[in-house]
């Protein structure tokens, strides 16, 4: 990075990856200082760290900074943008701002539809001397960014906006490459594609899920590790380890043994990401070392987070995708296995309706197996509503709708028209979200 930045201001600050870059930088010695438009956890964490937060947006917080960086929602009208144009300060977005950012670092970024956060950390607990930007809170260090001042970084890239093309890869690790937001790629596979070859060919080198067909027939790579689950992974069983739920697997990958891990979490997909983590991280660091760092890993919030212990489990999955329901509901089959659970409930806040739209089939299909199907109010996320007979297209579960939920002690009650309708008070109740029903999960933290 350019050693004359001395000083940069963040607009939407509160971000989870915009703060995770303000947290590596004044690691890094830039001097930082942000805003945003309401307070928040974020910011509450960032001004106890004594970076400056301006709540809300104001002129007066731009003052001579020598660079300002802004999150992918704040416009040109932004008046403090409007402002440092005025003070002839620079104004990047944060996609802009990562090449300046990563140009000369060691950089191991992960990209992926799914199980990208939870590989980044991962990784990031076995590469335990680099910093981590991750778009999750990694219950490790208690934060999205683990913020060191050395030159390896351990990094969550963003296909959402293309902005995994602009983080400099040193390692880039593909978990999968499923279509995902694609109105970034004017719903055109063949550019979606595209995107995540370029980024593979701005590596030295490559590790990726040979079983995802795109990935699989990629050609032309230098120095790719091809990492095939179906063969790769052996032995793979569930444990609970000291009242935690870990995964305990054999890797062999290319005719190399890498010997039994343990890891922290339930499911194929915690082996498959472990594995992936583990084979960007055997380029650099020994499988001893490995195999004892993996076990700093305790979880990320918001995915398969247990809430509550007991008679009744309350746990908090950011899944919002048919793919990921599928695979973290057959990981809690297993858990309700170990832990002789009497019920499963789905408690399902469906996200935007364009996703919900573009896969209902999937949506529909992919709560098989669960006791029982509570359906909240779509979480739009700002788009016009798309009419949908959610009674009709999920009558094969008798689901329960509910406008809301609240949490009772270790109890969720369900509410509908303001009354309450149901109590669960027993079983695994896992909340499927990417939008506010976290908060009513925890009791409204």
């Amino acid at each position: 990075m350019d050693i004359s930045i001395k000083r940069i201001h963040f607009i939407g600050i509160g971000g989870i990856g915009i703060s995770a870059l303000a947290k590596f930088l004044r690691a890094q010695g830039v001097e930082i200082s942000g805003s945003d438009v309401v307070e928040g956890s974020v910011t509450k964490e960032l001004k106890a760290m004594g970076i400056k937060v301006s709540i809300p947006h104001t002129k007066e917080a731009i003052c001579g900074q020598d660079l300002v960086i802004h999150s992918a929602i704040i416009k040109e009208d932004n008046i403090e943008v409007q402002e440092a144009h005025l003070q002839n300060i620079p104004v990047l977005s944060r996609k802009e701002s990562l090449k300046m950012i990563l140009g000369n670092k060691e950089v191991f970024a992960v990209a992926g539809a799914h199980g990208k956060s939870t590989t980044t950390a991962i990784l990031s607990a076995i590469l335990k001397d680099a910093s981590a930007l991750i778009g999750a809170e990694s219950k490790e260090f208690k934060s999205n960014a683990r913020a060191l001042s050395g030159n390896r970084v351990v990094f969550e890239a963003d296909e959402s906006d293309k902005s995994f093309l602009e983080c400099n890869p040193t390692c880039a690790i593909v978990t999968n490459a499923e279509p995902e937001h694609m109105e970034t790629y004017e719903h055109d596979l063949a550019q979606f594609y595209q995107a995540y070859e370029s980024f593979l060919h701005l590596a030295k080198i490559c590790i990726i899920n040979a079983e995802d067909s795109f990935l699989g027939a990629l050609e032309g790579l230098d120095n790719v590790c091809r990492f095939y689950p179906s063969k790769d992974l052996h032995n793979v069983h569930y444990v609970i380890e000291n009242g935690m739920p870990k995964t305990q697997f054999t890797l062999v990958n290319n005719s190399k043994d890498y010997g039994t891990f343990s890891v922290y979490g339930l499911g194929e997909h915690i082996a498959i990401d472990a594995a992936l983590a583990i084979l960007a991280a055997s380029q650099i660091l020994p499988l001893n070392e490995i195999r004892e760092n993996i076990q700093n890993y305790c979880g990320i919030k918001k995915r398969f987070d247990i809430l509550t212990e007991g008679e009744c489990v309350i746990i908090d999955d950011y899944a919002h995708h048919p793919t990921e329901i599928t695979t973290t509901l057959k990981a809690l089959k297993k858990y309700q296995e170990l832990m002789g659970a009497k019920q499963l409930v789905a408690i399902w806040q469906p996200h935007k309706y364009s996703r919900i739209k573009d896969n209902l089939e999937g949506f529909i299909s992919c709560f098989e197996g669960v006791d029982s199907l509570v359906i909240l109010p779509v979480y739009a996320v700002g788009e016009d509503a798309i009419a949908m007979d959610f009674t009709k297209l999920f009558a094969r579960y008798n689901p329960i709708f509910a406008d809301d939920v609240k949490r009772k002690g270790n109890s969720l009650c369900l509410f509908k028209d303001s009354k309450q309708i149901a109590c669960l008070d027993e079983g695994i109740l896992v909340g499927f979200n990417a939008g506010n029903l976290t908060y009513a999960l925890r009791g409204g933290i």
